[in-house]
Parts: C-alpha cells; structure tokens; sequence
C-alpha cells in the first residue's frame, strides 16, 4: 500500500468530518494536516483497519480543539456562524447550516457521535473507539444528540429546484431594490443573522420578523449599496442556495438563505474577514 495515496484518496472525507466537527474550514484544514503527519511518520504496522484509525485520529484531535473552540465563541462579537463552506463534490450528507448551528448546542462527545454515526455512517462500535466509549455510550449520545437539533430540520422540506428559484427571485430582487417583492418571499417569523466578528459592520443580534428583517434589507440596499454589489458565485453554502460577492471594499462576504414551506426563514450573512479567505478563488 502507497501511504501517500492512501491517505489523499481519503482526505476529502477527512476534511469533511473535520469541518462538521469544528464548523471551521481552517481547523479542520490543520486536524487533517495533523493526521497526516501522524499516519506519515507513525509505525503503519500494528494498523489493521488503516481508514477506522484515520476516522479515529482525526475525530480526537477534533475534540481537543473543540474544548478551546468553545472557549472562543463564549467571547465571540455578535451571532457566530460556521465558516461557509463550498462542498464541490457536495455528497449531499443532509448537513445544513441550520443544523450546524444547533450542533452548537452539543456537548463535543455528543457532537461527534451524532456525525459519526447519523451522517458518516459509522457503527456505534466503531463510533465508541472514535471517541473513547463503549458502544452503547456511544448509542446515548447519539440518541441524546438527535433529540436536541431535531428542530433544525425542515418541516417541509423543499426541492432544491425550488430552492434555487426562491432565493433567485430574492436575489434579483436585492439587486433591484424591490422591497415589495422581498417582503413576498419573507417568512412571517423570518430571522437574519450577521457575522462580521467585531472586525466589520455586521448585525450585533439577530434580527427577528417580516417588518424588522425587510427594513435592515431595505437600508442595506439604499445605504450599503447591496444592490451594486459583484456576484463572485452563485453556490451552495452549508447545503443552502447562496451567493459569495465582493463589496466596494474590496472584501467578500457570504449569504446564504434557508427555505422552508416556500418561504425564506433565515438570512446568514457572514462577513468576518477571518472566515473568508479561503472562498477567495470561489
């Protein structure tokens, strides 16, 4: 076995459960980078089951960050949001931004066998030796883990055809300045959510309601200049239609819409300069 295309034939994967533990593309760019040094430099061969050990290493070392993660986003300016993340083989594992920020809500042992087992697909024996348990405890976590981010998902769900045509339509009408056309595609409990971290202009609290959301909008396009901002990209954020653009200071920003009963619910915009550079090249 080739260790070298061994390990790159999985670091996709890696990197996936990295980022769906910590929520950071950076983190878990340098979990996967630490793992690979260990399975380079290690002795390969007591390993029976090499991609169990991998899952396994990347998994603890996850945990280990997240214990000083927590710490950070205590003392975090404003809503925190995920670092958006842009999938390009997007597997499609069900795992939205909504869903992210419940996982918030977690303990890191719940949070990692809630990944492991519901959307890795790993056994709970193989979860209890990710995470140091036996597999029963690793069954509890789970289960305990699935009751708390329950809410976050859809209650209708809807076709991402449709998806894509609604937050077209909000897009276009951002850029038009269409404030009777947005306040359509509103939900009435529609919340919006702005990250700039304390390092640029962005929403302290979250914004709740139809009135109060279509407002902030209708001021970020006639004094912000939303409507004149360059679309980078037209992508999918976190499993949700959204846009990277570039305003007139020259910094990128996120938007990322979730849709449920053919309404937008929430608007997550991320803008902290800290969690965008690697959409650069988007």
């Amino acid at each position: 076995m080739d260790p070298t295309a061994y390990f790159t034939a999985r670091r996709p994967r890696l990197q996936r459960i990295a980022y769906r533990m910590l929520g950071s593309v950076a983190e878990a760019e340098d979990v996967v980078q630490d793992a690979w040094l260990r399975w380079h430099a290690g002795d390969r061969e007591p390993i029976v089951e090499p991609e169990a050990w991998l899952v396994r290493t990347v998994t603890r070392l996850c945990l280990d960050v997240l214990k000083s993660s927590r710490v950070k986003r205590e003392t975090y300016i404003g809503p925190w949001l995920p670092e958006p993340f842009i999938d390009p083989e997007d597997e499609g594992d069900d795992i939205t931004l909504p869903l992210m920020l419940a996982m918030e809500r977690l303990s890191p042992l719940e949070r990692a066998a809630f990944l492991l087992h519901d959307v890795f697909e790993l056994d709970f024996k193989e979860v209890g030796e990710a995470i140091g348990r036996e597999s029963a405890a690793a069954r509890q976590l789970a289960s305990r883990a699935r009751s708390h981010v329950q809410d976050a998902r859809p209650r209708f769900p809807v076709p991402r055809e449709e998806q894509d045509r609604i937050a077209g339509a909000f897009f276009a009408a951002t850029r038009n300045g269409d404030l009777g056309q947005l306040k359509q595609l509103l939900a009435d409990n529609v919340v919006f959510y702005g990250d700039g971290g304390g390092k640029r202009n962005a929403t302290v609290n979250p914004i709740y309601g139809l009135d109060k959301v279509a407002r902030l909008l209708g001021a970020l396009i006639g004094k912000v200049g939303w409507d004149k901002v360059e679309v980078l990209v037209e992508t999918r954020i976190d499993g949700l239609p959204g846009r990277i653009t570039m305003e007139n200071d020259a910094l990128p920003q996120a938007m990322a819409l979730e849709i449920d009963g053919g309404k937008i619910v929430a608007i997550y915009v991320t803008r902290n300069p800290d969690k965008l550079g690697h959409l650069s090249g988007a």
